[in-house]
């Protein structure tokens, strides 16, 4: 059993919106692989667990109302506008990273991984970037803009 975090020990506790989703890539150009209004939620507890998702506003409804009946083409586009996992944190503030403990993911490569991301705050923002990581077909940095929601 982790040890309670606070606010002074972990400042990244609480409950975050997504404000930017860019990738960078290799030769510098910077896409925004769910589009500039993408959305999310990030959630980092006292007690050390975190919850991630983002995804892209304009995923495609399914023709059925039955989750599981999806044509190939809507589960398709809808996993590929969705990233969602969650897991425990540890912090390490002098070295400015969090590492997520990937219990579940909807890539399920992901599970039992340790997910590396950088991070900054700057008053009600926080910026987490991952390590250069596949995406696409070639390595590219994340870098994603969070907001403190009160």
């Amino acid at each position: 059993m982790m040890p309670a975090l606070n606010q002074k020990s972990a400042p990244i506790i609480g409950t975050w919106k997504l404000v930017s989703f860019e990738i960078h890539k290799e030769n510098g150009d910077v896409t925004y692989p769910f589009g500039k209004n993408a959305q999310g939620s990030l959630i980092y507890t006292e007690s050390g667990r975190f919850s991630a998702q983002l995804m892209r506003p304009d995923r495609p409804q399914f023709t059925s109302e039955d989750q599981m009946r999806g044509t190939a083409g809507e589960i398709k586009a809808n996993y590929e506008g969705f990233v969602s996992y969650y897991g425990h944190y540890e912090l390490d503030r002098e070295k400015g990273f969090v590492i997520h403990h990937v219990e579940g993911s909807l890539f399920p490569n992901w599970e039992g991984q340790r997910q590396k991301r950088f991070y900054e705050l700057s008053g009600n923002r926080l910026k987490l970037s991952t390590p250069p990581t596949l995406w696409g077909g070639g390595k590219v940095v994340g870098v994603l803009i969070w907001e403190r929601i009160e």
